[in-house]
């Protein structure tokens, strides 16, 4: 029987960047991701990685794409304010094809704001965040166990597609504990890139930039980048569905909101209010075919969030006028009770009948 462990969300994920074959972070402490930069420090010398608080944010994310570069799994962590200094550095390495992870942590905005659980930064992550045409595949866990094993996933998806991969947590999944398993370590060899640059060794030379001033050579990269997201949309889409074949209301929720809002669909459920729920895990690759499929059968959408709205957006998009989308949402730290989502699922519900 596999044994069950209890860790904070910031250290599982941490514990899971090793057993994924992490050896390179560099990061700058910010409450509520500090438990992560922490645990780091003192696992990576253990397993001969290494682990360095740089002087800023702006210059742990170039520490990343240099280690990227070599090769490496790397990784680096933030929370909101922080991930905003490293949105130049994530352009970069999503323009010169590199692989990495990046972690936030989110808490309450905008500004320094406060150190209390958000959502606001959905578009900053799912919409690029930096300059120019590209996007980071976005990861949202709602669990501690799910802090784990999305991370294992996120170098995989990172190494398999050459691009950043964002895991999008918030402050009270990062703090909280729970019980959970994290597997074995996995066998990792950076030999498998043959792109990096480790010396020629008797092969041509390896050149990776992301300044292409020749003729036609950034339209290029352009489309190159485009062809490999088309892909990522087709293949790597991930969601948790729950009655969606005979609900008239359907919630969608990610993170820490999705937990209280599955708790809000249960008990409507239990009070004969017909109501399902759509979890997005890959918040970029945005679930849109499920939500337009479900459309068809659904009376109306709920989206909730800790933010103001912005993952709603996404939704009307998908939903494309053909159902009404209504929002919920608290921000600024405040986390939306349960009892706050059934009396919205109750006042529309009266409204769709």
């Amino acid at each position: 029987m596999t044994e069950k462990i209890l860790m904070c969300g910031n250290e599982a994920l941490a514990e899971s960047a090793i057993l994924s074959g992490c050896r390179f972070y560099a990061g700058y402490p910010i409450t509520p991701q500090n438990e992560l930069c922490e645990y780091l420090a003192k696992r990576m010398p253990e397993v001969g990685g290494t682990f360095i608080q740089a002087e800023s944010e702006l210059a742990a994310i170039n520490m990343v794409f240099g280690a990227s570069v070599a090769g490496a799994r790397t990784m680096t962590s933030s929370s909101s304010p922080g991930i905003s200094l490293k949105q130049e550095g994530i352009s970069y390495l999503a323009g010169c094809e590199l692989p990495a992870v990046i972690v936030n942590i989110m808490r309450g905005g905008p500004g320094l704001g406060n150190i209390a659980p958000s959502q606001s930064d959905y578009f900053q992550s799912v919409k690029g965040g930096g300059h120019g045409d590209y996007h980071s595949i976005v990861l949202a866990p709602a669990s501690v166990q799910e802090m784990a094993d999305i991370t294992r996933l996120a170098f995989e998806l990172a190494d398999n597609y050459r691009t950043p991969v964002m895991i999008l947590g918030d402050g009270l999944l990062g703090q909280m504990m729970e019980p959970l398993i994290l597997g074995k370590e996995i066998r990792y060899v950076p030999d498998d890139k043959p792109w990096v640059l480790t010396g020629c060794k008797g092969r041509p030379p390896n050149i990776i930039r992301s300044l292409l001033l020749e003729e036609g050579a950034l339209e290029e990269l352009n489309r190159r980048l485009q062809d490999r997201y088309k892909v990522i949309y087709s293949k790597e889409v991930r969601f948790e569905g729950f009655h969606l074949e005979d609900s008239d209301l359907i919630l969608i929720a990610y993170g820490t909101t999705s937990r209280i809002c599955k708790s809000a669909m249960r008990e409507a459920r239990a009070g004969g209010i017909k109501v399902g729920m759509i979890r997005p895990i890959t918040l970029w690759p945005f679930p849109s075919d499920i939500i337009v499929k479900v459309s068809e059968s659904a009376s109306a959408f709920l989206a909730v969030e800790m933010s103001t709205g912005q993952m709603v957006e996404d939704v009307r998009l998908a939903v494309e006028g053909r159902r009404p989308v209504e929002f919920y949402g608290r921000t600024g730290g405040s986390i939306p009770s349960k009892e706050e989502i059934l009396d919205k699922i109750e006042s529309i519900c009266k409204i769709t009948v």
